[in-house]
């Protein structure tokens, strides 16, 4: 592949950036999560999706306002070298990277899972292998082909994975009892589900990944951000609020937005919510195959990693060489069966990199001499939540991060002997 060093071109309009966060945030979470909080909290559950998205809203002011300050691809990479040094923004973006390969692998890998109940000829290992690496293989060459191709297929799938659930809410104003009640449970009962809520913002942050193809990334990128987590915290209320209006007796079915679309939209609508959930988990899969390569390729720009992986495809001018690289690891993963024990350490990782770029803040605005209060108190609130989700991990995880740490620290010795130093400016 013919390859040159230059930047790619900024193509990505504000609506291509806000399909970034909304399918970094909706994947699978959303066609379960209702039927686990409604058997849990009962008609609560709408106001704790709600309380979940005001608990998260610090994490991501703090990300809108750090977006505000940069205009190249990597995102966490840069937050944290400006504030902290080249070492520790190598770890924030190597742990988010890390954390979206093994994530990317084992949604694949459920996506086949479910498609061998339909054609159970994949449940055959080596046919379940060859799924998983045609589906990644055809998802890296989309993305290797151009940005806007890849956010335009974004945008059919967001289309096709939120159409169903919107459907199910009308559906609901009409055909069922709009009247769910009101009745504050126990504390204990809340607490069992409240790290649920956490985790069905994770993934907001894809957005600043890729700001160097983005046109206006300093104003679009927060915009997107803000304006898509109260989206989606709207949209879980609203689907909730549509479930328990529906169907609570479903709760223990495997696909109870399924059976509550049967109930008011018939076969059509139910199949349509299946479907809508398969490309949901694809999308949000795609979301991470387009901006996760950027990482690599801000790494690279800051001499982070080998240059290699700065190259731009002169046919495609996207950043090929780290989109096959990704492509590759991905699928490496996803075909080995013992990946599993680095997936349940995901979200660790990724809060490690969430602790990393909320501090960043305050400790930037410190060294100019403009500390602004509500910043670092919404610094301060969002490390402590993302301290208290870590604190819910068992000692595997704990394990599997500090490896991935370490891995992480033999990658930069390594690079820092062999990278050729390309420094560009980060703000």
């Amino acid at each position: 592949m013919n390859e040159s060093y230059d930047a790619p071109p900024r193509t990505v309009g504000f609506w291509g950036t806000a399909l970034f966060p909304i399918n970094g945030m909706i994947g699978a979470g959303i066609f379960a999560l209702p039927a686990v909080l409604a058997a849990s909290v009962g008609s609560f559950a709408p106001w704790l999706m709600l309380a979940g998205g005001i608990g998260f809203l610090p994490l991501a002011l703090c990300y809108a306002w750090l977006a505000r300050r940069f205009e190249n691809s990597g995102g966490p990479v840069l937050y944290g070298e400006a504030a902290f040094g080249r070492f520790v923004g190598f770890q924030a973006g190597w742990a988010r990277y890390a954390s979206a390969i093994v994530t990317a692998a084992a949604n694949t890998s459920v996506m086949v899972a479910y498609l061998a109940a339909v054609w159970p000829a994949l449940a055959n290992p080596i046919a379940e292998a060859g799924a998983i690496a045609t589906i990644l293989a055809i998802v890296t060459l989309v993305n290797l082909v151009g940005m806007s191709r890849a956010v335009g297929a974004l945008g059919v799938m967001t289309v096709i994975k939120v159409v169903p659930l919107i459907a199910l809410v009308v559906s609901a104003l009409f055909a069922a009892d709009p009247d769910i009640g009101f009745a504050v449970p126990e504390f204990s009962a809340v607490e069992t589900v409240v790290l649920l809520t956490f985790y069905a913002f994770m993934g907001f942050e894809a957005v600043v990944e890729p700001a160097g193809e983005m046109r206006r990334p300093r104003r679009d990128i927060p915009l997107a951000i803000i304006s898509m987590v109260a989206a989606v915290t709207l949209l879980y209320m609203a689907v909730i609020w549509g479930y328990l209006a529906i169907a609570p007796a479903v709760v223990n079915e495997d696909n109870a937005l399924a059976g509550a679309a049967l109930e008011t939209m018939g076969q059509i609508g139910a199949t349509a919510i299946v479907i809508a959930a398969a490309v949901s988990i694809a999308a949000n899969n795609f979301n991470g195959s387009t901006t996760q390569p950027r990482i690599l390729y801000g790494m690279a720009q800051r001499g982070m990693l080998p240059l290699w992986f700065a190259g731009i495809s002169k046919r495609f001018g996207t950043p090929g060489n780290a989109i096959l690289f990704t492509g590759a690891a991905s699928i490496a993963f996803g075909v080995w069966e013992g990946f599993a024990v680095l997936a349940i350490a995901g979200t660790l990782i990724r809060l490690v990199t969430y602790c990393i770029c909320a501090a960043a803040l305050p400790v930037l605005e410190h060294r100019e001499g403009k500390v602004q209060p509500f910043h670092a108190l919404c610094s301060v609130l969002a490390i402590a939540v993302s301290l208290f989700v870590a604190a819910q991990v068992d000692t595997k995880a704990i394990l599997v991060l500090a490896g991935m740490i370490g891995l992480g620290a033999v990658f930069y010795l390594i690079a820092g002997r062999n990278a050729a130093q390309t420094e560009l400016p980060v703000a």
